[in-house]
């Protein structure tokens, strides 16, 4: 009966923590982001410019309204449906109980797992459906600045509090009807196309069977010494996704695989090899390849000097975002505006859903309201990531990145550097794993080191 008692304060504390953190969240989910009409955005490699229609137009701006209020011509509903069809992955609460503790959320602890799931989605988006697709639907989704928020939000907390001093389970179903697939696209392209963007959000699902659900990355994180409601910095994260993309047996997943840059180091031959190992499915085509480079941008505080380098990596196609974010709080960062960062917050905690059902809404998995951060404000330790589809992708991506970090360098080491050869041509002790041990030795020490340095997520 202890034991009982134990778990029941557990999740009463959880449910508290989870309700908290929504209300606390959800204003700044609420401000309004501003953007410059007279500054390019730049989103993983797309450029847009905001312009305004005509004179008129611009006068009426000159009255102080701010930019959601003006009409705006441009690439505005280009930018707005190409961010919003990014997968968002946040907080969720009340799925099933993670094994070995009595967690039914991860609200409060989850988000740098959530900002590297994001990246690893926009990475499975690349390479199953390209950098040109974009959501049909993303422009029909409620847009979380609306006025109606601030009450959504607080009656979501009284509801969840006043449930949670009860210890009753709150039962709740979709705010959004479930919409039919068949005979809404116009041509088997766009099929295709939804069948992946639905597959690709079903392996994030929050249930212990998804291959990167949040179960299966906290399974990886014991490796590495982590559990459930620990903290996770980004280099450990980094980690883990590579061990869930090597660990999954789905037949579509074997094409890709990814590459963990070792001290600030791609070493090109390990990536070949990886991208070169035969596939289980027969085809002897090269695996496409995900480079994870965890770096640190400063000492304490990010250093100013690495912003035209972090600009430039964001500016990339095959760029696939960072996990990053500001002291206590991890943030997807996937664009910029002069010295502002765009970025995805995963910190509202939103109720679990079934991604096995057929046709789960996916109105909840795509954020409507991009987020700017100065880069001054920028935690210094963060994950960066790539997509390379084949051998003759990464070669090209290794030749630009690394004239890009020379050029963006004033101290006399990059942050991080390409080389030719193998690790093991350096001195450096193999990191293969055996089936017994996920983790080498090796990579324990790094992790235990990365663990160390890195900030703490609230």
């Amino acid at each position: 009966m202890e034991a009982t008692g134990t778990d029941e304060v557990d999740k009463l504390k959880t449910k508290f923590i989870s309700a908290w953190n929504n209300m606390k969240y959800s204003w700044v989910l609420k401000t309004k982001t501003y953007f410059s009409r007279n500054s390019p955005v730049l989103l993983l490699g797309k450029c847009y410019h905001f312009k305004y229609e005509d004179e008129n137009k611009m006068l009426t701006a000159r009255s102080g309204c701010t930019i959601e209020d003006r009409v705006i011509a441009g690439n505005v509903e280009e930018f707005r449906k190409d961010f919003i069809s990014r997968i968002w992955l946040t907080y969720r609460e009340e799925f099933p109980q993670i094994e070995g503790s009595a967690l039914t959320t991860d609200c409060g602890w989850g988000c740098t797992l959530r900002t590297g799931q994001m990246l690893l989605a926009q990475g499975l988006v690349l390479h199953f459906l390209g950098r040109a697709w974009t959501w049909p639907d993303a422009l029909n989704i409620e847009n979380l600045d609306s006025e109606s928020w601030t009450s959504h939000t607080v009656k979501k907390f009284t509801a969840s509090f006043e449930a949670s001093l009860s210890g009753e389970r709150e039962l709740r179903t979709p705010t959004v009807s479930l919409k039919e697939t068949v005979g809404k696209y116009s041509d088997d392209h766009e099929v295709r196309n939804e069948v992946y963007h639905r597959k690709i959000i079903s392996w994030f699902g929050d249930s212990p069977s998804a291959v990167f659900g949040l179960h299966q990355l906290i399974e990886y994180g014991k490796k590495s010494g982590k559990k459930a409601g620990d903290w996770y910095g980004p280099a450990v994260v980094a980690h883990i996704l590579r061990k869930a993309v090597e660990e999954a047996r789905h037949p579509e997943l074997q094409g890709i695989t990814v590459y963990v840059a070792q001290d600030c180091t791609v070493y090109n031959s390990d990536v070949m090899d990886k991208q070169s190992a035969s596939l289980t499915s027969g085809n002897a085509d090269d695996k496409a390849v995900i480079i994870l480079v965890p770096v640190r941008l400063g000492g304490e505080r990010t250093n100013t000097d690495y912003l035209e380098f972090v600009k430039g990596v964001l500016s990339l196609e095959y760029c696939v975002g960072i996990i990053g974010g500001k002291p206590k709080q991890s943030y997807y960062f996937a664009g910029f505006q002069d010295d502002s960062l765009i970025y995805m917050d995963p910190h509202y905690c939103q109720s679990f859903l079934d991604v096995s059902i057929k046709d789960f809404p996916l109105e909840t998995f795509h954020c409507p309201s991009p987020k700017k951060m100065s880069f001054r404000k920028m935690d210094p330790s963060c994950t960066i990531g790539f997509y390379c589809r084949n051998v003759q992708d990464f070669q090209r991506a290794s030749e630009e990145i690394t004239k890009m970090l020379k050029m963006s360098s004033k101290e006399k080491y990059p942050l991080f550097t390409f080389v030719h050869g193998h690790s093991r041509d350096y001195d450096f002790t193999s990191t293969t794993a055996n089936e017994e041990d996920l983790f080498s030795q090796d990579e324990k020490k790094r992790l235990k080191r990365f663990s160390t340095e890195e900030f703490v997520l609230l």
